[in-house]
C-alpha cells in the first residue's frame, strides 16, 4: 500500500489535475495542446539531452538490458498482431496498428516519472538506454511494415528509406537523443549558462508532460471495440512486462536495477505515440485512442503489482 501511495498516486494525481482541468474546462484545448507541444517538443527533449549526454554508455547502454526489454515489447507486438488478425478479424493495416499499440509503452511521461519516485534518481540509467534508441527501434519497424503492407509488398528500398528518414528527422525527442549522443561521445563540454538553461527546463518536463497528459486523455472515448481494447491493454500491461521480467531474471540474469528500469518501462500503459501512429495511417484510431486512456487507467493498479514483485 505504501508503494501505491508514495510512488504511483502523485505521478496519477497530476495525470489526474491535467484531466478535470480540461474537462471542466478551467484549461482549454488549446492551452492542452501548447502545454503537450512544450513538453514533447521542447522540455523532454531538453530531459534525454542532459541524460544522454552525460550517461556512462559503456556502463549503461548495455546489450542484455535491452534484450530484456525488447524482446519483451516484441513479444506483445506479434500477440496484438495475432489477437487483432485472428480473434478480432481485423485488416492487415489494423492488426499492425494495434500490434504498435502492445508495443510502444509509455516510456517518457509514466516510465520515467515512477522509476524516479520508486528508486530514485540514480535508478534512471537503465531507462534512458532503453529511451535512447526506443522511438528508433520501434517506429522504424511500424514505419516500414505498414508501407509494405500499404503497397503491398512493391515498395522501394530506397522509397521506404526516405519515409523512415523524413519521420526521424521530424521527431524532437530523436533529435535530442542524436545531439545528446554527439556531446557524449565527442566529450564535447558545454558552457556553464546553457547546462543551466537546459537544466531548468528539465525541472519543467515531467511535471507539464503529466499534466497535459491528462488534458490530452479527455479527447479519447471509450467506446467500442472493447474486446480488442481489453486485449491490448492485457498484453500492454501484462505479457510485456512478464517477458520482460523472466528475460532479465532467468535468461540475461540482469542487476537488480537493470531488471527494474527494464520491467517499469515494460509495465507502461500504451503511449500517445500509439494514437499518434495509428492516425498518421488513418486506421485503428478509434482502438489506439481507447486504449491509451483505458490502459493508462488501469496502470494504477498494475504497476503497483509489479513494483510488489521487483526486488
Amino acid at each position: 500500500m505504501a508503494a501505491l501511495i508514495d510512488v504511483i498516486l502523485p505521478v496519477f494525481l497530476v495525470i489526474g489535475f491535467g484531466y478535470v482541468a480540461a474537462w471542466k474546462g478551467y484549461f482549454s484545448q488549446s492551452a492542452v495542446e501548447g502545454l503537450m507541444r512544450f513538453a514533447q517538443s521542447f522540455a523532454v527533449p531538453c530531459l534525454l539531452f542532459s541524460a544522454i549526454s552525460k550517461i556512462d554508455l559503456s556502463a549503461d547502454f548495455d546489450i542484455p538490458l535491452l534484450a530484456s526489454f525488447y524482446g519483451g515489447a516484441f513479444s506483445g507486438f506479434t500477440l496484438g498482431f495475432i489477437g487483432a488478425r485472428h480473434l478480432f478479424a481485423r485488416n492487415i493495416q489494423d492488426s499492425i496498428a494495434i500490434g504498435f499499440c502492445c508495443l510502444f509503452s509509455n516510456s517518457v511521461l509514466l516510465g520515467l516519472p515512477i522509476t524516479q519516485r520508486a528508486y530514485g534518481p540514480d535508478a534512471l540509467n537503465g531507462n534512458y538506454a532503453i529511451i535512447s534508441v526506443h522511438a528508433l527501434i520501434i517506429y522504424a519497424f511500424g514505419v516500414t511494415l505498414m508501407e509494405i503492407s500499404r503497397s503491398g509488398g512493391a515498395v522501394s528500398k530506397a522509397g521506404l528509406a526516405r519515409k523512415i528518414l523524413i519521420s526521424f528527422s521530424r521527431n524532437p525527442l530523436l533529435i535530442a537523443i542524436f545531439l545528446g549522443f554527439v556531446v557524449n561521445l565527442g566529450h564535447i563540454p558545454l558552457p556553464g549558462a546553457v547546462n543551466a538553461g537546459v537544466d531548468m527546463m528539465v525541472r519543467a518536463a515531467l511535471p507539464a508532460a503529466l499534466f497535459a497528459l491528462g488534458g490530452t486523455l479527455t479527447r479519447y472515448r471509450p467506446e467500442g471495440d472493447m474486446k480488442t481494447i481489453a486485449w491490448i491493454s492485457g498484453v500492454s500491461l501484462i505479457v510485456h512486462p512478464a517477458v520482460t521480467y523472466s528475460l532479465g531474471t532467468w535468461v540475461f540474469d540482469l542487476s537488480q536495477t537493470q531488471l527494474r528500469s527494464a520491467v517499469v518501462t515494460a509495465a507502461m500503459a500504451p503511449g500517445v505515440n500509439s494514437y499518434l501512429f495509428a492516425n498518421m495511417y488513418g486506421t485503428a484510431r478509434r482502438v489506439a485512442a481507447s486504449s491509451v486512456l483505458i490502459a493508462t487507467a488501469l496502470s494504477i493498479l498494475t504497476v503497483w503489482v509489479w513494483l510488489i514483485i521487483l526486488p
